[in-house]
């Protein structure tokens, strides 16, 4: 390992595995603990697919964030990949953070969620999210109910939203960090590679702009990602929908909803990369592409 890449005297770094039922704010999260957006964030649950690893930092430890899947109950191939990709983000944690959405709740993937923790090993902690808006009583007995089932080591009141009770937390997690040296450079935020990066901020945009008119049922998949000459890099991406009747929402009329999203897109990506962007974005029918190993491959995911 490069002293370049770790300077300091004193380091520790170790892996944190945030796991939740489906749309528990994992993602939201996430982003909080490494101080900017790292992964994609929708009301639509199942938007993490891929297992991002976000990088947070606090003085000379460096915090590996394993951003899984949402698990639940699997009905498909895909979901079965995502399901296997969660728990394999959480096999080695130093410590697994179980996030719960204490207004939702999902109590029929959530139970089951802490009696497979279980049975494993790891250092585990409980994290109530959305304490800005969660009803006070109810909230402690949730917490009650599941400290009964789950000896957890720490239990935490959280808004991943608002930042409330997020620094307490990290600076619990810097706590268990083993001694050891960075695996990443200073200043890297995530192991997703732009290209990547660049297909889920698209991803983003569509549930953003979409809502419930486009189901689940839909991918970004990269063809190209070029660095050009002025400084600027030219991304072309396909949006792969399941059904024909999907194709016009996608475009919208004359074309509209495609290009909202393509300029969101391109000026959240511009941001990130700090760089001018070019995005070209075309739509794609395609019946059986959950089915398409390269599609789980380009996400990350084991077909």
């Amino acid at each position: 390992m490069s002293d370049e890449k770790n300077p300091k005297s004193d380091p520790k770094c170790g892996v944190v595995a945030v796991i939740g039922a489906p749309n528990a704010g994992k993602s939201t999260l996430v982003n909080q603990l490494v101080g900017q957006k790292v992964a994609i964030t929708s009301a639509k649950a199942q938007t993490t697919r891929a297992r991002l690893m976000g990088i947070a930092l606090h003085g000379e430890t460096q915090i590996i964030l394993v951003d899984t899947p949402g698990i639940f109950a699997p009905r498909r191939k895909l979901d079965r990949a995502m399901v296997t990709s969660a728990w394999e983000g959480a096999e080695d944690a130093d410590a697994i953070v179980l996030l719960v959405d204490p207004i939702k709740q999902r109590r029929h993937e959530m139970i089951p969620l802490v009696e497979a923790l279980m049975k494993r090993p790891e250092r585990k902690i409980l994290v109530l999210n959305k304490v800005d808006k969660a009803v006070k009583e109810p909230l402690l007995a949730l917490a009650q109910e599941l400290t009964d089932m789950l000896a957890f080591e720490e239990v935490y009141f959280v808004s991943a939203l608002t930042g409330d009770g997020v620094d307490e937390l990290k600076d619990h997690l810097v706590s268990l960090m083993p001694k050891g040296v960075w695996h990443y450079p200073e200043d890297q935020v995530s192991d997703a590679s732009e290209r990547l990066l660049a297909t889920e901020i698209t991803r983003e945009q569509l549930y953003k702009q979409l809502h419930e008119e486009l189901p689940y049922d839909s991918a970004v998949r990269p063809e190209s990602y070029t660095q050009k000459k002025d400084g600027s890099v030219e991304v072309r991406q396909q949006i792969v929908v399941g059904r024909e009747s999907q194709k016009p929402i996608v475009l919208g009329k004359g074309g509209s909803m495609i290009k909202s999203i393509g300029e969101a897109a391109r000026k959240e990506l511009s941001e990130v990369l700090g760089q001018k962007v070019h995005l070209f974005l075309h739509v794609k029918v395609d019946e059986n592409w959950a089915e398409d190993k390269e599609i789980f491959e380009e996400m990350g995911l084991d077909f």
